[in-house]
Formats: C-alpha cells, structure tokens, sequence
C-alpha cells in the first residue's frame, strides 16, 4: 500500500483497514487526503490480498467532519469546478470499487464527510453520530457528489429539507431515513458489525460481487441500460470458474472455494 500521511492503513484477514488520521482537524477531507485516498483505491482494484475495505476516522469526535474549510475558502469560479470534479472522481472510485466498501461512522460525519460516506456501499453508525450537508450555511452546496447520492439514499423531499437547512440529523433517524444500513452502541461494536458484514460477503464469488456493484449503480446512471448491465453481467457470471464451482459445489452439498475467476 502507498505511503499516506493523512491515512492510517492495515490490510488483515482480507479486510484493508482505512482509517483518516487528521483528528486535530476533525479529519476533515483537504486535497491531500483526497490523493491519498485515490491512490489507495487504485490499488485496491488490482490487489488480491484485499477483499473488502472498511474507511473510519480517528478518534471518538468525527468520522470525517467536512471539508477543510481553509481550502474551501481559498476557491474562485475558475477552480471550484476542478474542486468539486476532483472530489467526485475519488467518490466514485469508491462507489464502483468491486470490492465491498463499508464506512464506520463515530461522531460527526458532516459535508465531505457524508459524503464519502455515501460514496461507500454500506455504513454502520454508532450511537453518536451525526450526518448532515451543512454547505448551505457557508454559502455552497455540496460538491463531492452528495446533492446526487443523499437523493438517491433518502428520496427528493427528504433531501431537499436537510440540505436546504442545512440540519444535522442522528444516527436512529438516518437509518429510518436509509441513509444507514445499522447503528451500534459504539465505534468498536460499529466496526464489529463491519467486519461481520464482510466476512459474509467475503465467502461469496468475488466476481459476481463486482457485478452486483455494476448493476447497482446502473440503476442511478441515465446514460446506462440497467437491465442489459445485468443480462451481459449475468451472462459474464457464467463464464466464469466461480460459476462451475458454486454449482458444483451446490449439488455436491459443499461449501465452494471461489477465487474470483
């Protein structure tokens, strides 16, 4: 794994362990940690070691808490458009890394911060967390993707109503909301669940996972047939050994081996 400054790596068991390490900034996202985070999911996709990552924040206050207000505030027309492009490219590698992606979130998860955690297939809330697209109160609106992705999650008016007012809202609520897939007491229980999820996940064909998150995501593209995503992804499904295997496997009465060919 790349050499990072602002996050914290550890590839165990299968599972890459992310955690961004700016608490005496809340760890806010700044451009530097957006690098980072690029490069590290480009290596994801190639690595076999890796079969599932889990993204966290350091310490007990915040997941991530936004954006780092000094850049933002630093922004003119002409480069705010390669802000918010730069933000969105590195969300959407997450989006459609074909390797699970869940976010632990533990405290404030706030502007950039809910956003990358939407970015990310699932998220696990401790009790203390807070989520909200504040940007409205600093005179923007969100630019890494979370106009798109909290509308997708919560539905138009939902959205409309937080990031127009700019509210936090908690972690019971966001899960009524399905902005959140389980809330836990705390951090360590959170990550817990996390890594519960991907132990499951992880026994299953890695190359069906891939496909599942292409189709997915298709559901959210204009410029995608879904339904045919599906069909060509279904028929790739079929080529494949993992296809023979869990068939196999299935009718021998026997837990198949995958290795994702």
């Amino acid at each position: 794994m790349a050499e990072s400054t602002n996050i914290l790596s550890e590839n165990k068991n299968g599972i890459l362990y992310l955690t961004i390490n700016r608490e005496s900034k809340l760890n806010a996202v700044n451009f530097d940690t957006l690098e980072e985070l690029k490069n590290i999911f480009n290596e994801v996709t190639d690595n076999k070691s890796i079969r599932g990552v889990i993204i966290t924040g350091s310490g007990e206050k915040a997941f991530v808490a936004g954006a780092d207000i000094s850049e933002i505030a630093e922004l003119n027309e002409l480069n705010a458009r390669k802000f918010s492009e730069n933000g969105q490219e590195v969300f959407g590698l997450i989006e459609s890394c074909h390797k699970p992606v869940i976010a632990v979130v533990n405290g404030f998860a706030l502007g950039g911060g809910c956003e990358l955690a939407m970015a990310c297939h699932m998220r696990i809330a401790s009790a203390n967390a807070k989520f909200g697209q504040p940007e409205v109160n600093l005179g923007i609106i969100p630019g890494y993707g979370g106009t798109q992705r909290l509308t997708m999650l919560i539905g138009r008016s939902k959205a409309n109503e937080l990031l127009m007012t700019g509210d936090m809202i908690g972690a019971e609520e966001a899960k009524s909301l399905g902005l959140v897939n389980h809330v836990t007491s705390n951090k360590e229980e959170a990550i817990q669940k996390a890594e519960e999820i991907l132990q499951k996940i992880m026994s299953k064909a890695p190359l069906a996972l891939g496909m599942i998150v292409d189709c997915v995501n298709a559901v959210y593209s204009n410029d995608e047939n879904g339904y045919l995503i599906e069909a060509n992804s279904f028929a790739r499904c079929v080529k494949s050994e993992d296809y023979n295997e869990g068939t196999s496997a299935f009718l021998e009465k026997r837990k198949p081996n995958f290795k994702g060919e």
